[in-house]
């Protein structure tokens, strides 16, 4: 083999191979989290519930029992996450006296599904659990707590979720910016520009372009009450991103900048702020019982 054969197989090497590492990404990215999860725990009082949804998914979870017309809060958690990641918060609303619903996403925990799709197919499990919940809270107002994902899904939702208030923790405003964020964070700010690398390949595998994974296209059309909460060092959705999220949403709307936290837990960074702050905000706008 000549020299200039090897110089020309050494150059494609170099070019296939991040094409190849991406391809490799996006298979990792959208592959489903299965988990066995089983019963709740037993501080817990919650019953293991299952329900159809549009995504094609029967969806598993858990519901709480609370006190009448004291509302009811719907927990959706992130990406590649499941349910446990949000039983503290239904610890401190069960307590609080709302009756919780809280389960697995598609293609998460319990719920089966062949794709993560950011909150397409997610929205449709939001919507089929606000369906859910109002069958067996009847005569209850209806909150959601969504978390990342969560609150993309719960944004995406087409028609809106027929819901009384939303808690939006971390929402990214279109997919683009948030795969250019999770990029530059991993591999420095260089690399944002490949994410189209990724992007890209949101079609082919799971049947969706970016146009349909931009939550802050929807939020303007959401007149409830809507808190958002976000962290002011937060890389994968930064602090611009989701002022702009929240100036486009509609009124009633509250926004809580959370100091020192980047993207993760809120309620477990800042517990006691957090539950005072969502537990009021919630109580305010679903509970009917007479003072």
């Amino acid at each position: 083999m000549n020299r200039r054969r090897i110089i020309i197989i050494a150059i494609l090497a170099m070019l296939i191979t991040p094409f190849a590492g991406f391809l490799i990404a996006g298979s990792i990215v959208t592959a489903p989290v299965p988990q066995s999860i089983g019963s709740s725990p037993h501080d817990i009082p919650a019953r293991m519930v299952q329900f159809p949804s549009r995504s094609g998914a029967t969806i598993h979870g858990w519901l709480i029992p609370g006190q009448k017309s004291a509302g009811a809060v719907i927990l959706m958690h992130g990406v590649r996450s499941n349910r446990l990641s949000m039983l503290d918060r239904a610890r401190f609303l069960s307590r609080a006296g709302f009756t919780v619903l809280l389960f697995d996403f598609q293609a998460h925990g319990e719920s089966p599904g062949e794709h993560i799709t950011f909150g397409y197919l997610e929205s449709r499990d939001a919507q089929a659990a606000v369906e859910f919940l109002r069958a067996n809270a009847p005569g209850e107002r209806i909150g959601v707590i969504g978390v990342s994902m969560g609150g993309a899904a719960t944004l995406l939702a087409s028609p809106p979720l027929t819901v009384d208030a939303m808690v939006l923790e971390m929402v990214y405003p279109t997919v683009d910016e948030a795969t250019s964020n999770r990029l530059s964070t991993r591999l420095g700010s260089w690399s944002g520009m490949l994410s189209p690398l990724l992007t890209l390949q949101l079609k082919p595998r799971i049947g969706i372009g970016t146009d349909e994974l931009r939550p802050i296209d929807k939020v303007g059309g959401i007149t409830i009450p809507k808190l958002f909460v976000v962290g002011a060092e937060d890389r994968y959705t930064t602090l611009e991103e989701s002022q702009r999220i929240f100036a486009a949403a509609a009124e009633p709307k509250e926004l809580w900048i959370v100091e020192d936290l980047g993207h993760t837990d809120a309620h477990a960074k800042k517990r006691e702020e957090y539950e005072q702050r969502v537990t009021s905000f919630l109580t305010n706008h679903l509970n009917t019982r007479k003072p």
